[in-house]
């Protein structure tokens, strides 16, 4: 449950494919209140996927605008496309007392960091790169081309570990072991803001 006085800023990042989503979908059905914030991006949209529930889709001078304006929490090139944090989402939702996670990829967990000191990062890694191109062609979704850019940027990512204070290693089949894991994190980084 949030701290009306401290919510946490948790931002997750890991490579594509790792489960991120699966987590905090989990996370959520065990009854955490929290605001997921939903991010902007300059891609189009992938099946099923909505405007305003799955991400914000912007046209590359909307994407300018809010750069321009301070609208942008982080933003960075991911896969040819352009994807930022919006800054007033963030804000709202803690200023309301709500815990706030943002997912974002490793550059933009540094940013944020470096913005908000108090933010919690944490990294969901794959048991190994293997696992990822597994579960990245089980999507379907991507050409070959692509899944051999998303493996190389999750190789890249895998090596950006050591920047983050927690690291899940969210195995095949172990989802509830990855939730119980970021649940603890949530009980410790709560406990260190309250002293």
């Amino acid at each position: 449950m949030p701290d009306e006085l401290h919510p946490l800023l948790v931002v997750l990042s890991g490579p594509s494919g790792v489960g991120k989503d699966a987590i905090l979908d989990e996370l959520a059905q065990r009854g955490h209140d929290f605001h997921r914030v939903i991010t902007c991006t300059t891609r189009a949209p992938r099946e099923g996927e909505q405007h305003g529930v799955h991400y914000y889709f912007v046209t590359d001078s909307e994407f300018d605008d809010l750069i321009e304006n301070g609208g942008l929490l982080e933003h960075a090139v991911v896969y040819g496309h352009r994807s930022g944090v919006p800054k007033q989402q963030v804000l709202d939702a803690m200023a309301a007392g709500r815990d706030v996670v943002v997912r974002t990829d490793v550059q933009g967990a540094a940013s944020i960091k470096a913005l908000m000191p108090d933010a919690v990062l944490v990294f969901v890694a794959p048991t190994s790169v293997a696992e990822i191109e597994e579960r990245i062609r089980a999507r379907g979704s991507d050409d070959e081309e692509r899944i051999q850019r998303r493996l190389q940027t999750a190789e890249a990512e895998m090596r950006r570990q050591p920047d983050f204070e927690h690291i899940i290693i969210n195995a095949p089949g172990a989802l509830a072991a990855s939730v119980d894991q970021l649940e603890a994190i949530l009980r410790t980084a709560r406990a260190d803001h309250r002293r």
